[in-house]
């Protein structure tokens, strides 16, 4: 009998950001679009409905916060850019791993992708819990392996 696999071992990669860990990634999910068509003449009281446009929705990066700037440095020249080229996008590598991390169980591509949100964390003098940033991303299309 296979079991389900666990969601707690998994890497983010990113093209040229190496200094990141993030402790959860989550939103990423597909969804086509339905176009309903009926012609007058079909003698039917329903419509065809046919497939659309994939939409892709965004993915959320979090991270406990440290010294590194690499993400605020890619939203800034993303932000500060006249247009979005292709220097501002990235690829997005996500890979779940079974529980020793020595086999990748499933491995989901994030083509073209770019910050489209930054979340500086909360602060609270009373505290004692990790100070996170997040990241939300858009990109072009997934793709699964595994």
């Amino acid at each position: 009998m296979a079991y389900p696999f666990k969601k707690y071992n998994y890497k983010v990669e990113i093209d040229g950001i190496t200094e990141a860990s993030f402790s959860e990634v989550s939103g990423f999910d597909a969804s086509i679009d339905v176009i309903e068509y009926r012609t007058g003449d079909e003698g039917v009281n329903w419509s065809r409905k046919m497939n659309g446009l994939t939409k892709f929705g965004n993915v959320t990066l979090k991270w406990g916060m440290t010294s590194s700037l690499s993400f605020y440095d890619w939203i800034t020249s993303v932000s500060q850019g006249t247009s979005l080229g292709e220097d501002h996008n990235k690829n997005v590598t996500i890979t779940l791993f079974d529980d020793d991390g020595s086999t990748a169980l499933a491995v989901w591509t994030l083509t073209n992708a770019w910050p489209s949100k930054y979340t500086a964390p909360d602060f609270n003098a009373s505290s004692s819990e990790i100070a996170f940033e997040s990241v939300e991303l858009v990109y072009e299309s997934m793709t699964r392996e595994s």
